[in-house]
């Protein structure tokens, strides 16, 4: 059997696997996306119980295998409670990590998206700025940190100065500043607008956790 590895992460998602195991997709600071099985995980005394379903933040313990990890022990520090227990932003929170799993790769290191969202999931719970704000930078931010973001479109002419600035900023702002602001409804819609431009021609599939959120508010 390899070496115990200790990585820094986030559960993107788990499903069951087997009579009492679990199947996670964590996102790692080390080795980008990975997948590690939780064996008992779903066990009502195991020390994993908790630590294996999504938004669990902190340290893993995992053996490397041919094809995937096994997680053998974790020390969570943050479960984004508030996030959990608000439909609204739970749903926000999975089309987050959803999105964060199509940019990322195994064996890549993802410190800087693993950082957006861990700042996004902490700025879900509050007042301001808006969800739907937060969603346009999360995108916008994550195609910026691939490389894929057309710098640009911040020179834009044809846009609104205050969009050109929110732009901007998005691009440069360090993560614990990146939602620090707020913007009036008619520039929001312009930068919405340009973000779903990118978006159509950057991203090729699509999401379920963003259909469904859509389905949410359109209701809401």
């Amino acid at each position: 059997m390899s070496d115990p590895l200790k990585v820094t992460g986030m559960v993107l998602s788990a499903v069951p696997a087997g009579e009492y195991d679990r199947r996670t997709v964590l996102l790692t600071k080390e080795r980008g996306k990975i997948t590690a099985f939780a064996r008992g995980a779903r066990r009502t005394n195991s020390v994993l119980l908790a630590a294996s379903t999504p938004f669990a933040f902190g340290s893993f313990t995992v053996y490397e295998g041919k094809n995937a990890y096994t997680l053998v022990q974790a020390e969570i520090s943050e479960y984004f409670r508030e996030v959990r227990q608000d439909v609204e932003a739970a749903c926000y929170a999975c089309y987050f990590m959803e999105l964060a799993e199509y940019y990322t790769r195994e064996n890549l290191e993802a410190s800087r998206m693993l950082n957006l969202l861990y700042a996004t999931l902490r700025a879900l719970p509050r007042e301001e700025p808006d969800n739907e704000l937060i969603r346009c930078v999360f995108e916008m931010k994550a195609m910026v940190i691939n490389g894929e973001y057309p710098y640009e479109a911040a020179n834009d002419r044809s846009l609104m100065e205050s969009t050109r600035y929110a732009l901007s900023y998005v691009i440069r702002a360090p993560m614990q500043k990146l939602y620090q602001f707020t913007l009036r409804p008619e520039v929001f819609r312009e930068f919405r607008r340009v973000q779903d431009y990118y978006n159509s021609i950057s991203i090729d599939r699509s999401f379920k956790s963003l259909e469904i959120l859509q389905q949410m508010t359109n209701n809401s």
